[in-house]
């Protein structure tokens, strides 16, 4: 296994590690089902969601069957990206593999613990509509380090 494969894999084990203590702490510690919205610090608030779809609330509602299939497809993609890392040969496609592992994986705990992904990170009052979680982060700085690895970044030209 390469070092870059490790350093992906530490990523993803960080993130899910990071991702289920916050929740725990938002939900057994702080208690914020009882308290279901505090402010933080200025437009910052925590606000606590139920998410049973995917992102921006897409399928909520549509069953629990949606609970299964979710988990289902996130550990597939979970597992690919864990065998493509395999090969990779630059750090911030390590980075964002590592990234888009944990926070897909942190959420399938959620899923299959407790029926839905706990969403609690609120910036609404900046104009940014969604609540999401540390996994959520994760997926989504791992999604922009991908695409900009693989359509943006500088790549040094092989020699004949």
């Amino acid at each position: 296994m390469t070092p870059l494969a490790r350093l992906a894999y530490a990523i993803a084990a960080a993130v899910i590690l990071l991702d289920q203590a916050v929740k725990f702490w938002v939900l057994s510690v702080f208690h914020l089902a009882d308290k279901v919205s505090v402010q933080v610090l200025g437009p910052f608030w925590l606000s606590l969601v139920w998410n049973q779809g995917v992102s921006y609330g897409f399928l909520n509602g549509a069953g629990d069957w949606t609970r299964w299939a979710l988990s289902i497809f996130a550990v597939g993609v979970a597992v690919a990206l864990g065998l493509w890392v395999r090969w990779v040969d630059r750090l911030v496609l390590a980075l964002a593999i590592g990234l888009i592992i944990g926070g897909a994986l942190g959420n399938v705990i959620d899923r299959v613990r407790l029926g839905a992904v706990t969403d609690f990170l609120d910036f609404s009052r900046l104009g940014f509509p969604w609540v999401f979680n540390v996994a959520d982060s994760g997926v989504s700085i791992g999604a922009v380090l991908l695409v900009w690895d693989t359509f943006l970044a500088p790549r040094k030209r092989a020699t004949p």
